[in-house]
This record gives structure tokens, C-alpha cells and sequence, in this order.
């Protein structure tokens, strides 16, 4: 399994941003994803996560509201669209994935890691 996210740049406070996560070499109608990040000098925390199917979703307290994960099965995509940004969203945001059929915001029960994307949030 391959996981390719996507999508980060520099924006300002308030902008929007969508990063991508791309899945390949299995079929992943059993799995979860995952996104978490990793700001500077902290350390890794979930964000949101989502069934492939799309029907059960997660989402951290400090994003709800604000970010909305998506998943399009028909191209092995799960989106996560992050509005209204903030200076403390600044970090490398990683996609993670696993089989599995609850969404677990424990980093250490999924599998499979794509490289980070690193989204920088200015003020």
C-alpha cells in the first residue's frame, strides 16, 4: 500500500486548503484514513479521519468546524479540506491508512504512512 498526500503550501490566516491523499496497491474498501500532523517541537496528533466508504468520520476538536475530510472511492482519494486556517495549523500533515471499520485517533494503529505535506499558516 501507497499512500501520496498532497497539496501543502503557504497561506494566510483565513485562507482555505485542500490536501489530498492518494491510495494505491490494495483495495481499501476496509479501511480507515487517517490525517494527523506534526507541528514544530510537538508531537504527532490526529486531525480527522474517515471510513473509505464515507459513511463514519472523526474529527479532532480543534479543527471541527473548520475542516471537512472527504473520501471519493472511485479514485482512491480522501480529501481534506481546511478553512478559516490559523498560524497554529502550521505542520507537516501526514495520511495515514489501516484496515479496519472504526476510525481510531491513535497514530500507532495505522499501518500504512504517506510522506507529509508541510502547510505553513502565516499571520
Amino acid at each position: 500500500v501507497q499512500l501520496q498526500a498532497s497539496g501543502g503550501g503557504l497561506v494566510q490566516a483565513g485562507d482555505s486548503k485542500s490536501l489530498s491523499c492518494v491510495a494505491s496497491g490494495s483495495t481499501f474498501s476496509r479501511y480507515v484514513v487517517g490525517w494527523f500532523r506534526q507541528a514544530p517541537g510537538k508531537e504527532r496528533e490526529f486531525v480527522s479521519g474517515i471510513s473509505w466508504s464515507g459513511f463514519i468520520n472523526d474529527y479532532a476538536d480543534s479543527v471541527k468546524g473548520r475542516f471537512t475530510i472527504s473520501s471519493d472511492s472511485a479514485r482512491n482519494t480522501v480529501t481534506l479540506q481546511m478553512n478559516n486556517l490559523k498560524p497554529e495549523d502550521t505542520a507537516v500533515y501526514y495520511c495515514a491508512a489501516t484496515p479496519a471499520i472504526t476510525i481510531s485517533r491513535n497514530e500507532y494503529t495505522y499501518r500504512y504512512w504517506g510522506r507529509g505535506t508541510l502547510v505553513t499558516v502565516s499571520s
